[in-house]
């Protein structure tokens, strides 16, 4: 055991080297959230990257404890000065909310454009259909829906009219159509609920191919009125994706390169970040209780997050425990489908889906009054 010891103390200046490089990267993690990505444009890259960054510590908390090093108080102490950062990206929660009244169980679902651009249209449908049945056995007052899809009748793809029969006809959407295809792609919200007022939030520099949204709906349950948002912010769109002339274009091939990712990363965050200031501004100007959820395609450790958490309740950490993750795609992202709501509102049953029907599982809770 001591000449183990003994050998990897010959290279103990390496590995507080690497143990350094570790510390700031974990630093520059707790203030990524803090500051928009056009201040400092690398920080979102390391925020992305904090799951690593924090194992990576881990590991040297681990290794430098076994040799008995004071280093392992100095990894303990960065560790421990993120503070409850750490709780953003796994939750903790012992207690939860008591339950109150004009209960609505709100689930949030990007579903992939039900599978569509499956080149098998019978796998299409079956994927569909799955999506229907899960949403029947779901049962939510209401339902916001990200990369909707919608194609005008006659159709044999249809998708309108089951979910007028899951959820009630009380629905609002917002979308881009395709007169060549008679196609929509946008966003959706059913409700179970009336429906008193409704409307978009706009986007800055919104293309006609670009089918990321903001729509609110004011719902009214008993005496009470809750205005629900569902957005969807910013894609990075690394991956195979419809243009809206329904083709599918390859967004990522051989000759991308990573300068290419880079950029695409970079302008995602810049839009994520101006967005979720705008759906925020609009929100603060609600008379109502405020219910904001969808895919918002950043971490809890973004600045885009942020946004949202430091005037609302995220419902996942508030009820939840757990790391949460609902991206399933090809690239690794974690939580980046969130349920967030006013102080003034409670929240409880914090679900999210098990089957894999999309490249996001859908999230589900109880908000109440």
């Amino acid at each position: 055991m001591a000449n183990w010891k003994e050998r990897i103390w010959k290279f103990s200046a390496i590995f507080k080297v690497l143990s350094i490089i570790s510390f700031v990267s974990l630093l520059l993690c707790y203030i990524s959230p803090y500051f928009h990505p056009g201040t400092l444009p690398f920080l979102p890259f390391v925020g992305l990257a904090y799951p690593v960054i924090i194992l990576v510590n881990i590991c040297w908390l681990v290794f430098w404890a076994i040799l008995r090093s004071k280093w392992a108080f100095y990894t303990l102490f960065i560790i421990l000065l993120g503070g409850n950062l750490h709780f953003r990206s796994f939750s903790l929660t012992l207690t939860e909310d008591e339950p109150g009244k004009n209960k609505l169980k709100i689930t949030s679902y990007n579903i992939h454009l039900f599978d569509i651009y499956n080149p098998k249209f019978e796998s299409a449908l079956n994927r569909r259909n799955e999506i229907f049945h899960f949403l029947r056995k779901n049962n939510p007052d209401i339902l916001c829906i990200q990369e909707f899809y919608r194609q005008e009748k006659p159709t044999k793809f249809e998708t309108i009219d089951s979910l007028f029969s899951i959820i009630g006809s009380e629905y609002h959407e917002r979308s881009a159509f395709n007169k060549y295809a008679n196609q929509n792609f946008g966003i959706a919200l059913f409700s179970k609920h009336k429906i008193i007022a409704k409307g978009d939030v706009k986007f800055k520099n919104q293309g006609r191919n670009d089918f990321n949204y903001c729509i609110y709906a004011d719902i009214v349950k008993e005496k009470d009125t809750f205005r629900v948002y569902n957005v969807h912010l910013q894609s990075v769109r690394l991956s195979n994706e419809s243009n809206g002339d329904g083709k599918i274009v390859s967004q990522l091939n051989k000759k991308r390169t990573i300068l290419s990712i880079y950029r695409k990363l970079k302008i995602a965050f810049l839009d994520r970040a101006d967005q979720a200031r705008t759906v925020m501004e609009h929100a603060n100007s609600s008379p109502y209780s405020t219910i904001i959820c969808g895919d918002f395609n950043d971490t809890p450790m973004s600045y885009t997050y942020n946004i949202f958490n430091r005037k609302l309740i995220d419902a996942f950490r508030n009820t939840s425990t757990g790391t949460g993750s609902t991206y399933i795609g090809k690239i690794p992202a974690g939580r980046i489908d969130y349920i967030f709501h006013s102080p003034d509102l409670k929240s409880n049953d914090f679900q999210i889906q098990k089957e894999e029907l999309s490249d996001h599982r859908a999230i589900s809770c109880i908000i109440s009054k």
